[in-house]
């Protein structure tokens, strides 16, 4: 079941999105070689709750952690530790924020250093894909606009579409209907309602589309070990329009 929401509650959702885009800067400042992941996560635990909310992943479904840390070839979900950041590496950090039961989710991946240019291709295109299916995201549109949006642009570049997860809605909880694919495919596909909120969030692979989830049964790498990018805004969905609410 899809949970509309009201303009009251959006300003909500947005506020929870303010501290996690606000905790993003902050983990900017402080992403460097030689930090280790554990310590990311203090930061940004640290930084919510002092803004009197809470990590919304630290605890769901046994989730160790307040913010999930996929360094490489990791796709989605690592758990931080004590692995030191090194030159070179992609850094991809996935947050949600609970303020007060209103829930924002995002997602951005950070390079750190130098990177090559096939690195630097598969950021940017990933987060054109975001953005892509982000325009898409208006009342009477259906959500395979959303993913074809996504798929096609990832494709002009022959990049591989993570096919085992997907966006979804939010703001009540952290997971919520409907599921969001990033490709085209003929699952449920609702029309946009003013008053959905969805979370987009492209996962785009340098090779191919194959995933595997490691033994600590959370951390999802590519099948071919090869780079990954993620990134994700919560939006709420207008008659005209998009709104991001994860955004400074």
């Amino acid at each position: 079941m899809i949970k509309l929401k009201s303009k009251k509650e959006i300003e909500k959702i947005r506020a929870s999105g303010k501290i996690l885009a606000e905790t993003f800067e902050i983990i900017k400042e402080n992403l460097k070689s030689g930090i280790t992941t554990k310590e990311i996560d203090n930061i940004a635990y640290d930084y919510i709750i002092k803004c009197g909310a809470k990590p919304a992943f630290k605890g769901y479904m046994g989730y160790p952690a307040s913010i999930c840390i996929s360094v490489n070839d990791e796709v989605i979900h690592g758990i931080p530790s004590k692995r030191i950041i090194k030159e070179g590496d992609i850094v991809s950090l996935d947050l949600g924020v609970d303020l007060q039961g209103f829930i924002s989710d995002s997602a951005i991946t950070i390079p750190v250093g130098e990177t090559g240019r096939d690195v630097q291709l598969l950021l940017k295109t990933t987060q054109e894909c975001l953005f892509k299916g982000i325009s898409m995201a208006v009342t009477g549109n259906r959500i395979s606009d959303i993913s074809k949006a996504i798929f096609i642009h990832a494709k002009k570049y022959n990049f591989g579409i993570v096919r085992d997860f997907c966006g979804h809605g939010v703001g009540f909880s952290v997971h919520e209907e409907p599921q969001i694919p990033n490709y085209i495919n003929n699952g449920p596909n609702p029309r946009l309602k003013t008053g959905m909120v969805l979370a987009i969030e492209p996962m785009i692979n340098i090779g191919g589309d194959e995933v595997i989830v490691m033994d600590d049964k959370w951390t999802v790498k590519t099948a071919d070990k090869s780079l990954s990018a993620h990134f994700e805004h919560t939006v709420a969905v207008f008659d005209d329009r998009a709104e991001i609410l994860t955004f400074l």
